[in-house]
């Protein structure tokens, strides 16, 4: 790719950008949230076609207007929001196998279905993924959609393929399941553009790591020939200073007591205590019941057994609207689909938790007053906007997830709930939002924080329940325990 550049309304996302890479080869690709490397590699597979510059592969020009111009030529992408990419009434099989089915209308009349579930499982089968290719998309968790998204990008001939995050979803075992998929995939002759925040992974598998920032490239290198300190320092601009905040060690009364509760489908007879100006850890790998537990206290899910009780009297959270009602803030983890409305503007997604404040008589809105708050929260949380009329979907993933929180900070809650906060933010963001939570703390308020990155849970949190199979395992002081306690823990150990 040469003199790749791109605008968006109030942006320079790219700028004369030179990137290259090779079949046979695992290319990194980070950068700060905002920094172009998504934008580029839309560029690369026919997301945007308004971009000026070069494409060429194998010393031959090439046409990348389209997505399908960069099927064609071998090169697939594996986006990091898997819920826009699948077609949730569809089977597996119809998802895995929908590129060559619409490639071929027109060309014959009758849909083979037997054949296209018996193709589906073969490539199943090739990258040792055990799924029925009958189940619907949308009864899947998020580990198996994003499974089912690169079996549909190596059901084609792949040269090249992207994977934009692709561990962000995966538990433990799933990540090694999808490094022992890529390597196969490297002896094949195919190469590998891996985009990710995961510095420990890039380090285990790359082969060479290209850094951007503010829309350039700032440096391209071999993995063995360089380090992560060196490279946030490369990404930022500047050193990484510690990236935790300093905890307190005082804390008040008990704001929120979970006593025996269960949902209808994975919790089972937890219990749970949070005081004030206290963070508290739920650790477990994905799939142990962190996210139903947020929900279910968030009243997003219908709760079977058991009792919520916040500051002191017991919620009857119905929904959503009740929590809020409550004192209760949610940051889901999957923001796009739950946390912000991405075609709204920054504006009114930081003021739509809380409409009340902003109304005048008659419940017309105070567009004024709106947009002062709107300024002064992107001031506040540092989100890097052209304006605070951007729509939400034009920023990065780091500042949508600040807009997530920033709209809770504008509600004010007693308990706030945060489910894998730190997913696809760069290191720089991420402590932006650790110093969020803990200034939150320090003002009194409660804090989960559900995550299943484990050194994040030793960081941030005050105490830490373990969560395993939606029944809570053990509970820890954070300054009395380690990673590998947690692991231990989270995998079932007794």
């Amino acid at each position: 790719m040469k003199n790749i550049s791109i605008e968006f309304p109030g942006v320079k996302a790219l700028n004369q950008v030179h990137f290259s890479t090779e079949t046979g080869k695992i290319q990194a690709l980070i950068g700060a949230n905002g920094a172009g490397k998504s934008t580029l590699m839309k560029v690369l597979s026919g997301a945007y076609d308004h971009y000026t510059g070069e494409i060429s592969l194998a010393g031959q020009s090439l046409k990348v207007r389209s997505p399908k111009n960069a099927q064609d030529a071998g090169i697939q992408i594996v986006y990091q929001e898997v819920d826009t990419a699948l077609i949730p009434y569809l089977t597996v099989a119809e998802n895995i196998m929908l590129l060559d089915t619409v490639h071929n209308m027109g060309k014959k009349q009758w849909v083979k279905w037997k054949e296209i579930h018996n193709q589906a499982k073969k490539i199943l089968a090739e990258m040792n993924i055990h799924l029925s290719t009958k189940k619907l998309v949308s009864d899947l968790t998020l580990a198996e959609k994003q499974m089912v998204l690169i079996a549909r990008a190596i059901s084609r001939q792949c040269k090249f393929l992207i994977l934009d995050e692709p561990t962000a979803p995966l538990s433990h075992t799933e990540t090694t399941e999808l490094f022992r998929i890529v390597k196969d995939l490297i002896k094949q002759n195919v190469g590998i553009i891996f985009i990710s925040h995961r510095l420990p992974e890039i380090f285990e598998v790359c082969d060479e790591i290209t850094v951007m920032r503010n829309g350039e490239i700032v440096v391209k290198e071999k993995i063995s020939e360089t380090t992560p300190s060196k490279v946030v320092e490369q990404m930022l601009g500047q050193k990484l200073e510690e990236q935790f905040p300093e905890k307190r060690a005082r804390f008040g009364n008990t704001v929120l007591e979970v006593k025996g509760l269960s949902d209808e489908d994975k919790l089972r007879n937890l219990q749970i205590q949070v005081k004030a100006g206290e963070i508290v850890g739920i650790a477990g790998l994905v799939g142990a019941g962190k996210t139903e537990l947020c929900k279910a206290l968030f009243g997003a899910a219908k709760i079977s057994a058991g009792e919520i009780i916040l500051n002191g009297k017991k919620l009857k959270s119905k929904s959503p609207y009740d929590a809020v009602k409550n004192g209760l803030a949610l940051v889901p983890e999957e923001r796009r689909k739950e946390g912000i409305l991405v075609l709204e503007s920054v504006e009114s997604n930081l003021t739509a938790a809380n409409l009340g404040v902003f109304s005048k008589a008659l419940s017309f809105l105070d567009r004024k007053k709106e947009k002062e708050t709107a300024k002064q929260m992107i001031r506040a949380l540092g989100i890097k906007t052209p304006s605070e009329e951007t729509k939400v979907q034009n920023l990065s993933g780091g500042n949508q997830q600040k807009v997530a929180i920033g709209k809770w900070l504008v509600a004010e809650a007693d308990v706030y709930l945060f489910d894998e906060p730190t997913k696809g933010v760069d290191v720089g963001a991420k402590r932006d939002i650790f110093n969020l939570i803990s200034d939150l703390a320090k003002q009194g308020k409660g804090i989960i924080y559900a995550s299943s990155e484990l050194s994040e849970i030793i960081g941030i949190t005050d105490r830490v329940y373990v969560l395993y199979d939606g029944k809570s395992v053990k509970e820890l002081k954070t300054n009395e325990t380690n990673e590998e306690e947690l692991l231990f823990y989270s995998t079932g150990g007794r």
